[in-house]
């Protein structure tokens, strides 16, 4: 008969899972030797947190849960940041830890933690694995909660003994998951709704930004003429190159994007998940009415408590209005009229040729070289809200971002999930030296997989957006700023390549070049952040309310 191990593979081969990240340790041998003789390939990383990170970026990318190993104790809690970056993200991904055995404890409490405990906050749902025989049961149903609306990720925890126990059990069939929809009742309020507005305004949220919704909502935008912005998570939902697209909310408020959302007396916003930093405030009185468009019911805020709502499966509830709403609607003159100067401001400066490179002209040059289908992936820093505001997508998700944790080191092992996905396409990790640091010896991994993966990091020795934040507060600069290693010299000391921009001209160009040139190459680039201010506070101070909104 097969032990639980093989039991466990067999069960995740019925669910179609094709790879595993992690790190393996003792309490996971039984499972390690059952993957060797399986069709599931292992990706050895050279941190756990890396590792989820990669599977979390699978979940996103391909709607279908992502999996990812690590030992008990120390490996386990390695998953932590990876676990609530998919959690507050809605990645859908299953996280497999060892433990020691449960039956005996001949090694006492050494690196025994309560795993189960510490994963509850950060998962849809934690269990340890008790039997060999409840795992085909306990793994489909793990797959089924990862997967269902809100998705995220499931922990099960895997005990010595139970991997070497033996059970007689086949995996449980799969069947698709039926996603309830709206009524029709909502559907006809919401058209109401949509049809007495006098300028309604499209808001694609997070979860409006699933695989599966791209055509949908496409459909929705195409069939009404509705203008439409984004949150930095919806960001690349619908063609970023739409003439109805208005902007990316990168900031809560006073940003040119917000001139259109004052003007508006409607928001339709589709799939906000608040989570994300706010797009915009509501208040208590005055601004427009928000119709919140969810697969759940709206999580009330203090800045989010909508008018209406339509709750039930995403695409069924785009399909449904537009089939209400499709010409019927006037067009939106002077909302557009507004679009040109919103883009056009956000555009200002971005054949700057002067050195260290400014945010806009980096945004400018990545765009560039990378393809409709190219695929950005961020760390986090000071540089996402230029990319969210400037960065114009043509294909769904190929600008990945989190605005929802926000944490720093998943830019690298999001990019490289995207490079194995994705092989054929350019893909393009933009970390800043503090958030590459954190997770750099991937570099490794990277270049022992194979990659084709180029890595650009934007030196400019210090936490830049916290420092940042720390002038405009008018604190004391303090505390922020790092020494770097040669950062040519370290790519090449994992067997990688290296260049440095030495001047705005170049910046390009060597970019084009290490695509050219194949394998995993790091670019590093010096960045001036004094656009920061001069940009995000000053003149947002100074010109956000320049328009007559009323």
């Amino acid at each position: 008969m097969p032990k639980g191990s093989d039991i466990l593979v067999s069960a995740l081969e019925n669910e179609g899972v094709e790879r595993i990240f992690g790190v393996p340790g003792e309490e996971n041998l039984d499972l390690v030797e059952s993957l060797r003789n399986s069709k599931i390939e292992l990706v050895l990383t050279r941190h756990e947190q890396a590792a989820a990170f990669m599977a979390a970026t699978y979940g996103r990318l391909t709607g279908k849960p992502g999996v990812c190993l690590a030992t008990l104790g120390p490996g386990a809690l390695n998953f932590s940041t990876g676990a609530a970056y998919a959690h507050l993200g809605a990645m859908p991904m299953i996280l497999i830890t060892g433990q020691k055995a449960i039956m005996t404890a001949k090694q006492a409490r050494f690196q025994i933690v309560d795993v189960i405990a510490s994963m509850r906050p950060l998962t849809k749902m934690t269990r340890q694995i008790l039997s060999a025989a409840s795992i085909p049961t306990v793994v489909r149903d793990a797959f089924r909660v990862a997967m269902e609306e809100r998705p995220g990720p499931v922990h099960l925890e895997l005990p010595e003994d139970v991997a070497s126990e033996t059970a007689d059990v086949a995996p449980i069939p799969i069947h698709a998951l039926e996603r309830p929809v709206a009524t029709e009742a909502a559907l006809d309020r919401a058209a109401g709704m949509i049809l007495a507005a006098q300028r309604p305004l499209v808001m694609i949220g997070a979860g409006g930004n699933r695989p599966r919704l791209v055509e949908p909502l496409s459909a929705f935008v195409r069939a009404t003429g509705l203008p439409f912005f984004n949150t930095q998570m919806g960001k690349g939902a619908v063609d970023g190159g739409s003439n109805l697209y208005m902007g990316t909310a990168a900031l809560s408020e006073g940003d040119y994007v917000h001139e259109a959302i004052g003007l508006a007396d409607l928001i339709i916003a589709i799939g906000h998940d608040t989570v994300e930093k706010p797009p915009f405030l509501m208040r208590d009185a005055g601004g427009p009415k928000v119709l919140h468009v969810g697969v759940q019911s709206a999580t009330v805020e203090q800045v989010y408590h909508p008018d209406a709502e339509v709750i039930g499966d995403i695409g069924a509830t785009a399909s449904g209005l537009a089939r209400r709403l499709s010409g019927r609607l006037a067009p939106q003159t002077r909302m557009l009229e507004l679009r040109q100067s919103i883009l056009a401001r956000i555009a200002d400066r971005a054949d700057e040729d002067r050195f260290p490179v400014t945010p806009q002209r980096l945004v400018r040059d990545v765009r560039a070289v990378m393809p409709d289908d190219g695929i950005v992936c961020l760390d986090n820093g000071m540089y996402k809200i230029w990319f969210a505001r400037n960065y114009r997508t043509h294909v769904a998700n190929t600008l990945l971002l989190d605005n929802a944790l926000a944490t720093m080191g998943a830019g690298l092992p999001s990019a490289m999930m995207a490079a194995m996905l994705h092989p054929d396409r350019r893909v393009m990790a933009v970390c800043g030296d503090g958030g590459f640091m954190m997770n750099s010896q991937e570099m490794e991994t990277a270049v022992r997989l194979g990659l084709d993966l180029v890595v650009l990091v934007l030196n400019d020795g210090a936490y830049g957006m916290i420092r940042w934040k720390q002038a405009v507060d008018d604190f004391p600069d303090f505390g922020m700023t790092f020494g770097n290693p040669d950062f040519v010299r370290y790519a090449e000391a994992y067997g990688a390549k290296g260049s440095r921009v030495t001047s705005a001209a170049d910046l390009g160009p060597v970019l084009e070049a290490a695509f050219a040139g194949g394998g995993v190459h790091l670019v590093d680039c010096a960045i001036d952040y004094s656009e920061n201010t001069r940009v995000l506070v000053d003149e947002l101070k100074t010109r956000a309310s320049a328009i007559d909104l009323s």
